[in-house]
């Protein structure tokens, strides 16, 4: 399980480098200014009907049941292209009504665009980018099938290839002198096209080949339908959290890119581990219940959570901690100025001391879901969403812009809350195990001693963080001091064993 982690994370740590260089040309060529807040907004509509239909309520009700029938020797390819033609049809009405509905779905993104030219600009992108959402929906269903064979590399390897065609985009527009909001919007169907190709091209690999049918009501699917009712209402409450920060944000011209140039750092940690931890421990505990091996899923829930939180809570200390030189030497430069350094490293440093959260929510989510219960996750998930605007408009008139990163952050550590004391009456499977209990501790110490260093690190080198020539160099040491630090604190206090790394290094 966890090579497989290591395969998923890996290619996503690549993903997440190829976005996050896409991330600093963007901010480059168009800074924090109208242009990019309409760009960001358009683009994250299809991106936010995907995480509520395909990747959420869909796949987290699709997976499990195709796997379990997988482990039954059932006819799981039928129920597969039963599903998958049913979604194909949704999305064909859903992108068309989409498009058509795009200034209300603006105004319901970014209130605060009304009367400027961001609003017009927002809907055009929008018209143009919104029917990406059919061909990422289907990605993720096809990965959810790739997935549960056991196939992470090919399904890892498609948000590279989006990140690319961006890349390749913003660097011919440059040179051509095209228009680069335009061009970027062009962009978004082009990658959806390029990753469901590729995506297709794996599964006829592993022998699924889509047919083009009509959905059929069968039991089957009419289960999947059930199941998937409340994981929908609880990726709803998700994307409405989601609106909320884009509402609060959006009166401050600007605040939406610095969110969204934040939201991209610490995506990078949580992308690498939580996703990939999530996405391979699904199938896993599906599997482990199906078959009544209660000390495996055991096994399995604990070795997941433990390896996520080994890799995430130092980089969660280093985030809060390094915060505004990360950002200075990432992305100011061109049309990104100091005010926007300080703002974005204000929410990078919030959503920093968030990451744990949403990484556990990442990990104790499958344990609801392996089990087919969407209920009580939804549930929580609506509790989250009322701290969470309650939190955000409560506090703009106190903190401004950065209530949105507030409210996430906290929003977040209420839902993991809420999962953690839930899964208590799970059984065996659900409970923390003696080596994990033993062990967290330790982690803890060790990141938070990393964290003392850096800290200090950064007195030390704070002229070499602003000189041009030395500043790459400069930020590359105190990330080599941060990982070095770690692992040496972390083996002092014995929060893992050289024996464990050589082992994942054999794998």
């Amino acid at each position: 399980m966890i090579r497989n982690i290591l395969t998923l994370g890996g290619w996503t740590l690549v993903s997440r480098g190829a976005g996050l260089f896409r991330e600093l040309m963007m901010a480059a060529y168009l800074g924090a200014g109208p242009v990019a807040d309409a760009f960001n907004v358009a683009f994250s509509l299809p991106n936010m009907f995907r995480r509520f239909f395909a990747e959420g309520a869909f796949n987290q009700a699709f997976v499990p049941l195709y796997a379990k029938k997988l482990q039954a020797g059932e006819d799981a390819e039928e129920f597969a292209q039963n599903a998958f033609a049913g979604m194909t049809g949704f999305l064909i009405v859903f992108s068309v009504l989409g498009t058509l509905a795009m200034p209300w779905l603006v105004w319901a993104m970014a209130a605060g665009f009304v009367g400027d030219a961001r609003f017009d600009l927002a809907v055009d992108f929008g018209r143009i980018t919104f029917c990406y959402i059919g061909f990422i929906s289907l990605f993720a269903l096809l990965s959810g099938i790739l997935n549960a064979h056991g196939r992470f590399a090919e399904s890892g390897f498609v948000p590279v290839l989006m990140n690319v065609v961006f890349i390749a985009a913003i660097l011919l527009a440059a040179q051509m002198g095209w228009d680069m909001g335009l061009t970027l919007a062009w962009t978004v169907p082009l990658t959806g096209v390029a990753q469901l190709g590729w995506t297709l091209y794996a599964a006829r690999q592993m022998g699924f080949r889509p047919r083009l049918m009509w959905p059929r009501m069968t039991p089957d699917f009419r289960h999947l339908l059930v199941i998937m009712g409340p994981a929908l209402l609880a990726g709803g409450v998700v994307q409405i959290n989601l609106l909320v920060s884009r509402q609060v944000a959006s009166g401050t011209e600007g605040a939406i890119s610095w969110l969204v140039y934040a939201d991209r750092l610490y995506q990078l940690p949580l992308g690498v581990v939580a996703i990939a931890v999530g996405t391979v421990l699904l199938p896993e505990l599906s599997r482990r219940l199906r078959a009544g091996d209660a000390e495996g899923g055991r096994e399995a829930f604990n070795r997941g959570t433990e390896f996520a939180l080994f890799l995430t809570l130092p980089a969660a200390v280093a985030l809060v901690v390094l915060a505004y030189p990360i950002t200075q030497v990432l992305y100011q430069r061109g049309a990104f100025g100091a005010e926007d350094t300080a703002a974005t490293a204000l929410a990078l440093a919030i959503y920093g001391a968030g990451l744990p959260a949403f990484v556990l929510h990442k990990v104790l989510q499958p344990l609801y879901y392996a089990r087919e219960d969407t209920k009580r996750p939804f549930r929580y998930a609506v509790w989250s969403m009322v701290a969470n605007a309650g939190l955000a408009f409560g506090l703009m008139p106190l903190v401004g812009f950065s209530a949105a990163a507030w409210a996430t952050t906290i929003a977040g550590w209420t839902m993991v809350l809420q999962l953690w004391c839930g899964a208590k009456g799970m059984g065996p499977e659900a409970a923390f195990d003696a080596r994990f209990k033993a062990r967290l501790w330790r982690i803890v110490l060790a990141a938070l001693g990393m964290g003392a260093v850096l800290y200090a690190a950064t007195y030390g080198l704070s002229q070499a963080l602003t000189s041009p020539g030395l500043r790459y160099a400069a930020l590359g040491g105190l990330v080599a001091l941060g990982i070095v630090s770690y692992f040496v604190l972390g083996f002092v206090l014995r929060a893992y064993r050289l024996s464990e790394l050589k082992g994942l290094r054999r794998g």
